[in-house]
């Protein structure tokens, strides 16, 4: 069984028991977070769609930690103008343990 979920404006699979990762969640380390935003269920041969959102439906996950994804430098240069710009990112996510798919 899994189900497509909508958490901060995009889609994940999310299945019991497997962990994902998504964008920075605003919650503490430990925490249970809920997910009403189900935009299907799938259970073998029974499948749900939802218009947009499957009614009743949900996803309880807890969140067990804060990481860094890889450095991405960004380098601008114009030839014979004497102009470099350097500019470097780390963008943050969170890895989600899902717990359980309410349909």
């Amino acid at each position: 069984m899994y189900a497509l979920v909508e958490i901060l404006g995009k889609q994940y699979k999310a299945e019991e028991g497997k962990a994902i990762q998504v964008d920075l969640v605003d919650a503490e380390v430990g925490a249970q977070v809920k997910y009403d935003s189900v935009l299907a269920v799938v259970k073998e041969d029974d499948v749900k769609f939802g218009a947009p959102y499957v009614k009743g439906a949900s996803v309880v996950a807890t969140l067990k930690s804060n990481i860094k994804g890889d450095k991405v430098r960004v380098y601008k240069y114009h030839r014979r103008k004497g102009y470099r710009r350097t500019q470097g990112h780390r963008q943050q996510y969170s890895i989600l343990a899902i717990d359980k798919i309410n349909a």
